[in-house]
């Protein structure tokens, strides 16, 4: 059975992160907010708490775990060096939603990191994960709290969904404002390289250092092999219903399919007119504010009873670049 606590968002309980960080130390599996998603926790150090988050979410041993520190004093427990390009970037962007790549620490439990030899890591900005990694006064690996390959939570309903039961305890903080998963940067390589995009873009992270390398692998799982980090399966971020990428604001693939008998679900920006029968969900065409809703307006859809979700593809451009990764690989099949 699942603990749940609720905890205000900007002024946790003490008594309440205290019980969670506890459960943390002790092996157990805590579910916590962030300002990208709800994380699924366990302490980094503990190779069999960290098999435990493997388990509760199906995921595949290949795909390593982000480590989430309370701050930069932690990272010589789980890295074995700070470059001076992630020590400037940090600066910028930490607490925050950018997460580094680094050669791992020998001491670091191999399950973290997926037998690879680097680790990433990152400090959240949430005021709650903030406090529980600070009260548990360890690493933490926290992949997102869902079952692998499908849509991440940004609600604790979102987490109940896929893990009750599965976990110790959930922290329930609301929704989480980010809407989807931190940047990942490869800082062993120079140029660093980006290997996921995320709520830091590639020009806020350029107007830090140099240029930085863009492309970005989707790596088949099927070989086996450690990935570099979490988010690069051709298949994840989906829901459970199949989803369709379309051009345009999708109103013609919604009406081809509707026309069949199907109940679709439609995932649109405003000012697109409706479709008799579809399900219809309208985002803004702002990057920010539809970065933001993405996720649990899939949740939506994916729980509305629909055969199909039709997703209008999104303008291109360096803002919208994490919506497109995240959408192509919902879209894999």
């Amino acid at each position: 059975m699942t603990t749940i606590l609720t905890v205000n968002s900007t002024d946790p309980d003490p008594g309440a992160i205290a019980r969670a960080a506890a459960v943390l130390r002790r092996g157990g599996l805590v579910a916590f907010p962030t300002e990208t998603v709800y994380g699924l926790g366990a302490n980094a150090l503990d190779a069999a708490a960290v098999a435990r988050v493997f388990e509760a979410k199906g995921r595949p041993p290949n795909n390593p775990l982000i480590v989430h520190l309370a701050g930069v004093d932690q990272i010589a427990q789980v890295a074995a060096d700070w470059p001076a390009v992630a020590a400037r970037l940090a600066e910028r962007f930490w607490p925050g939603p950018l997460t580094f790549v680094l050669p791992k620490r020998r001491e670091l439990p191999d399950i973290v990191t997926a037998g690879g030899p680097t680790v990433a890591v990152r400090v959240p900005a949430h005021p709650v994960a903030r406090a529980l990694l600070k009260e548990a006064g360890v690493p933490v690996a926290a992949p997102s709290a869902n079952r692998s390959t499908e849509l991440s939570p940004t609600t604790a309903d979102h987490v109940l969904r896929g893990l009750a039961g599965r976990i110790d305890l959930l922290i329930d903080s609301g929704p989480t404002s980010g809407g989807i998963e931190s940047t990942v940067l490869d800082v062993t390589v120079d140029p660093p390289r980006l290997l996921r995009p995320g709520l830091v873009t590639p020009a806020q992270i350029e107007a830090v250092i140099a240029p930085i390398t863009r492309s970005i692998e989707t790596t088949a799982s099927a070989a086996g092999l450690p990935l570099r980090c979490p988010g690069q399966m051709p298949k994840h971020y989906a829901p459970r219903t199949l989803l369709e990428l379309a051009d345009g604001d999708g109103r013609g693939r919604v009406e081809e399919l509707s026309k069949t008998g199907m109940r679709v679900g439609w995932l649109t920006w405003k000012d697109a007119p409706d479709v008799l029968g579809a399900v219809r969900i309208e985002l803004p065409l702002e990057p920010a504010a539809y970065t933001a809703r993405l996720y649990a307006a899939l949740h939506d859809l994916d729980v509305a009873a629909v055969a199909r979700i039709i997703v209008a593809r999104p303008p291109e451009g360096d803002a919208w670049l994490a919506v497109h990764d995240r959408l192509r690989r919902a879209a894999h099949s």
